[in-house]
């Protein structure tokens, strides 16, 4: 049995589809059973709350392997919850979502502190592991769609500062590999997408794939800033613009192999991201 949790969300989701094609028995934690997720003879969805350890440990109960994507920054606990639950239930093996930033020296924002320490709390935990590190999700550029509608403006900082971007379903794809197969056990896999691209550039494929013309307008800081605030909690929104400066220095450029090594093709482009969700664009 394979337990996904963050099955509704942008990765989870897509693993659940995939652990599904493969035939394998999953169970799926959601806490709210309104929210729809995968469903068929070999899924089983249970309702659980990472701040609920007794229901935590029903969910691993019986559990081989474990996926933990977990999404509070502010709530470490719910990362120490999960990983007793699974050490006290037997499971044998954790992949956790992690991200590419624990390993810069630079970055020591609020997230990317909160991501080193679930990962050291996996380590000592005795479990063998599997650390799935990505870089920034192309599907991130969703926050533009309105605009893009509405206005055909995309607004963005740093406009030519490069991340090497990478599809959430490549990582989700990895993430299948690593609960299905062995030979993944201690290892900490880089995901990056094939290309370092701009927002600029970014703007200009999607101009191309809309079949209009898109107008890009850089945004200070401060409006970022304000932006994210509307979105997230005060010291989320700080990290995530400290996460978006270090893009100026070319720390999100560097491009990884480990996905077409593990997946055994290309990794997606931003191209076909944007071509497989150009209805998300369209006014």
């Amino acid at each position: 049995m394979i337990l996904v949790t963050g099955a509704t969300g942008t990765v989870g989701r897509h693993v659940v589809t995939g652990l599904v094609a493969g035939s394998h028995a999953v169970r799926v934690l959601v806490r709210d059973p309104k929210r729809p997720s995968a469903s068929g003879p070999r899924v089983r969805t249970v309702v659980g709350d990472f701040a609920d350890p007794a229901g935590l440990a029903e969910a691993m109960a019986g559990v081989r392997a474990a996926l933990l994507i977990t999404a509070d920054p502010l709530r470490p606990e719910h990362d120490a919850h999960l990983v007793e639950s699974a050490r006290v239930a037997g499971v044998r093996h954790l992949v956790k979502l992690s991200a590419l930033a624990v390993t810069e020296p630079g970055a020591d924002d609020l997230i990317t502190r909160w991501q080193r320490e679930a990962e050291e709390r996996i380590r000592a935990s005795g479990i063998a592991w599997t650390f799935l590190r990505p870089r920034s999700f192309m599907s991130n550029t969703l926050s533009w769609a309105r605009s893009v509608r509405e206005e055909g403006v995309v607004r963005a900082p740093h406009a030519t500062a490069a991340n090497a971007t990478v599809d959430p379903r490549d990582v989700a794809d990895a993430a299948v590999l690593a609960l299905t197969e062995p030979g993944h056990e201690r290892c900490a896999h880089a995901l990056t997408g094939p290309e370092a691209l701009t927002p600029v550039q970014q703007t200009e494929i999607l101009s191309e794939v809309q079949g209009r013309a898109l107008r890009f307008e850089e945004i200070s800081r401060e409006d970022h800033l304000r932006q994210l605030c509307t979105r997230y909690p005060r010291p989320i929104a700080d990290a995530l613009a400290e996460g978006a400066d270090r893009q100026l220095s070319g720390a999100k450029a560097h491009r990884d192999d480990t996905l077409p090594r593990l997946l055994g093709r290309p990794a997606r482009t931003y191209r076909q991201w944007a071509t497989d969700h150009q209805a998300a664009f369209r006014p």
